[in-house]
């Protein structure tokens, strides 16, 4: 299998959607616990707005879309006044958003070449701090992170992505 990944463009804005649709299916149907709502979060919008600033990233595993992600330096509100363990400059901080691999794509380690390829994108822009949050539901994302030396620093109730009351786990890693 070849694993590619890259930055989108509008040609994959369609083929993002789709995995999205997969994630929501899977939670629909009892298997995945992710804390989205369809027709509220992910949706197109989401992609498109990601598209257009230009951090919307696509995986490719043998030339299909089979993952996506958004890499920036924008901190959601409920980032203020966490109780970070590095103090960071904004500047050194990169985000990863809405991870998404397609549930229907298998497990084939997708989800920890994405992760490997944000880790690297970060350390190229000059980033040596990495944040990412999800829902306090999703279990398997939080093994998932803590397994690449992610830690969970707090879990803040909000209001997110236009989801009501979610208990969303902030984490952070310090690259080398």
């Amino acid at each position: 299998m070849e694993i590619t990944i890259r930055k989108a463009d509008a040609a994959d804005l369609d083929a993002v959607v789709r995995v999205y649709e997969h994630v929501h299916d899977a939670e629909e149907a009892g298997p995945a616990q992710v804390g989205w709502i369809r027709g509220v979060y992910p949706v197109r919008s989401t992609a498109e707005a990601a598209l257009e600033r230009g951090d919307l990233f696509v995986e490719e595993a043998d030339g299909a879309v089979v993952g996506t992600g958004i890499f920036n330096r924008l901190q959601a509100d409920v980032y203020a006044g966490a109780p970070w363990q590095y103090d960071a400059p904004d500047d050194q901080i990169m985000v990863l958003h809405t991870l998404a691999v397609d549930p229907q794509a298998g497990k084939r380690g997708l989800g920890r070449a994405f992760a490997a390829f944000y880790e690297q994108y970060a350390r190229e822009q000059g980033c040596r701090y990495l944040r990412i949050d999800t829902n306090a539901k999703n279990a398997n994302a939080r093994r998932f992170y803590a397994g690449l030396g992610y830690r969970e620093i707090a879990v803040r109730p909000c209001t997110f992505n236009g989801i009501g009351i979610v208990d969303l786990v902030l984490l952070e890693k310090k690259l080398d």
